[in-house]
């Protein structure tokens, strides 16, 4: 029984990440590997594809094979739909959520000086990457939002700590006469989406390219 190449073909068969105790369940109980034995194969697989096209990458919720992000201006002709865009108001809401969650749409509102779009927040429970976590204790009890496994994911981070510094964000230049590109990975997120339907701010902000 080759451990390295059962694994190996379970994670290009999987539709998602597989977690170390996922992959020990690939195994009858009789067989069944030590998380230690796990993780030196997912090591020997990540060496056997560092010279190739495809990676193998941990994120929150485990591990999977992707393209690496060199290779995507390529790919990317593959799809005849055009790359996802999203407004400019979405991007900062999502931003504000991942750097001071959890948040309330007040605390949102406060930082960014407008009105939160209730379906920029649609939007983003939709895409799974933000969650209710609880209500805070004040008149009318608001929502509490903070991101989730999801996001990470989408963005390659296995946890929240792996977010690039708040002031490398901060330099990026917010005038109304060019996009902002918010990259909180290092890699080509792989999972597309459908283009997003903002309300009226889509139409009165700038669209940005896809996040990477």
């Amino acid at each position: 029984m080759n451990i390295k190449n059962i694994i190996e073909a379970a994670l290009f068969a999987a539709n998602g990440p597989l977690s170390i105790m996922e992959i020990q369940d690939l195994f009858l109980l009789e067989d069944r590997p030590d998380k230690h034995l796990v993780r030196k194969a997912i090591k020997d697989l990540k060496e056997d594809y560092s010279a190739k096209s495809i990676e193998l990458v941990e994120v929150a919720s485990g591990y999977r094979f992707q393209v690496k992000s060199e290779y995507s201006s390529w790919l990317a002709r593959l799809w005849e739909e055009k790359p996802v865009k999203y407004s400019r108001a979405l991007l900062e809401t999502l931003a504000i959520i991942a750097y001071q969650q959890p948040a309330t749409r007040g605390d949102i509102e406060e930082i960014r000086g407008v009105a939160v779009s209730t379906n920029i927040i649609r939007t983003l429970q939709e895409r799974k990457w933000i969650r209710v976590i609880g209500h805070k204790e004040v008149p009318g009890r608001p929502a509490l939002y903070a991101t989730t496994k999801e996001f990470l994911d989408y963005f390659n981070l296995q946890t929240l700590a792996d977010l690039p510094p708040l002031a490398s964000l901060l330099e990026i230049d917010l005038s109304a006469n060019q996009d902002l590109q918010l990259n909180l990975g290092d890699e080509t997120p792989p999972i597309k989406t459908e283009p997003i339907q903002d309300e009226k701010e889509s139409l009165s902000k700038p669209t940005t390219e896809s996040i990477q």
